[in-house]
């Protein structure tokens, strides 16, 4: 299979810093999230600057550089889905970030998991197409190989609820169907996203940092789906309290 064809070469016919050029001062750490409205939230908190763009034909994204405890940091919205998201990961990382944290919603395949509860991904089963441009063919791939004890003390220091576990990352949210969502929960995943197995591939191919985290949204443990709190708007003020675990994060790495 295509998938089973990869290349360990660390050069392509066009690489990241051909598309975009080293930044100046760039912030080494950054945070990103695919919630516009709790990006804004922050930005005008911390009363953000723009450094740079993401420019691709759908629009240009801004990038942010915020202070959080006499550190600068990167913060700027990451797109859905693992190609768009992956691409706009290079291209930062060709402005000169070398560690990132990424945070966003993710679908629960165990119904006993609360809505916005922090799930901690120690695995992503590789259920889409970019990580296997990064890394040879597996069914998985490791998460959170750093820092999971820090962001653990973070959450139980503001006692926030969290589990611990294995997601699966799929490139075809319309394509769930009930017999793969048991068929993953089998192999013990117990939530689902579109992005993070790609994202660590990334990660581990350019030898860079990356923390991963979920809050819990919709639920698919059941024969009716339910939305919970999936929806940008919905719980907006609980949602906003999590960048702050992401902030309190940054003064470990």
């Amino acid at each position: 299979m295509l998938l089973n064809d990869f290349d360990e070469c660390k050069t392509s016919t066009f690489d990241p810093y051909e598309v975009e050029n080293v930044i100046p001062n760039f912030p080494k750490i950054g945070i990103t999230c695919f919630a516009n409205d709790l990006i804004d939230k922050y930005v005008k908190l911390f009363k953000g600057e723009i450094i740079a763009y993401n420019s691709t034909a759908n629009g240009k994204i801004p990038i942010y550089k915020i202070n959080y405890k006499d550190r600068d940091i990167a913060l700027f919205m990451s797109r859905v889905g693992a190609p768009a998201c992956t691409v706009a990961y290079e291209e930062v990382l060709a402005m000169g970030l070398e560690k990132l944290i990424v945070f966003g919603t993710c679908g629960v395949l165990d119904s006993t998991i609360d809505d916005l509860v922090i799930i901690i991904p120690t695995s992503a089963l590789r259920d889409e197409g970019t990580s296997y441009h990064y890394l040879k063919s597996s069914d998985e791939v490791s998460i959170n190989e750093k820092y999971m004890a820090e962001f653990i003390e973070i959450l139980k220091k503001n006692n926030i609820s969290y589990t611990i576990g294995k997601t699966w990352t799929t490139d075809a949210p319309y394509r769930e169907t009930r017999s793969k969502v048991l068929k993953r929960k089998e192999q013990g995943c117990i939530c689902v996203e579109m992005e993070c197995s790609a994202m660590s591939a990334v990660a581990k191919f350019r030898n860079k940092e990356l923390f991963y985290f979920f809050y819990a949204a919709d639920n698919l443990d059941g024969i009716k789906w339910d939305p919970r709190s999936l929806d940008n708007t919905a719980r907006l003020s609980d949602k906003e309290k999590i960048i702050t675990l992401a902030l309190e994060l940054t003064t470990k790495m």
